[in-house]
């Protein structure tokens, strides 16, 4: 959190404040809720995998949830699929690694154009 503050973000935190296990599918509700209801921006889950949490966030009508590992998917997931969470595993990648998949993702710009009509044909599949 000290990284996204650094960089002037507003941050809200939704847990979890504990090293024990925990239903992710709990946490990315709240996570997913508070950026489709426009509370919230954009939002970042982590998980072991960020597999878990991109699922349940997906879920969400409005979500568009991203799973990455590498910053080249951080910065297309928002370029190209204007996703609104980025999801990643705390097994999967190191510390330095997921402040880059931060860095990358908060630092691209939707690219619009011949995008929006694929944004919308994911939005035509919520039910």
């Amino acid at each position: 959190m000290a990284h996204l503050k650094e960089l002037g973000c507003e941050v809200k935190d939704y847990g979890t404040y504990s090293d024990e296990s925990c239903d992710y599918p709990d946490y990315a509700a709240l996570v997913g809720r508070a950026v489709a209801s426009g509370e919230c921006e954009c939002g970042i889950l982590i998980c072991g995998t960020g597999i878990g949490v991109s699922i349940a966030a997906n879920k969400i009508k409005g979500i568009r949830a991203a799973c990455v590992s590498d910053t080249f998917s951080a910065k297309m997931c928002r370029a190209h699929n204007n996703a609104n969470i980025l999801c990643f595993g705390e097994r999967v990648v190191g510390h330095g690694l997921a402040l880059e998949l931060v860095d990358a993702y908060l630092s691209t710009e939707f690219e619009g154009e011949r995008h929006v009509k694929r944004i919308e044909k994911i939005s035509a599949l919520e039910r």
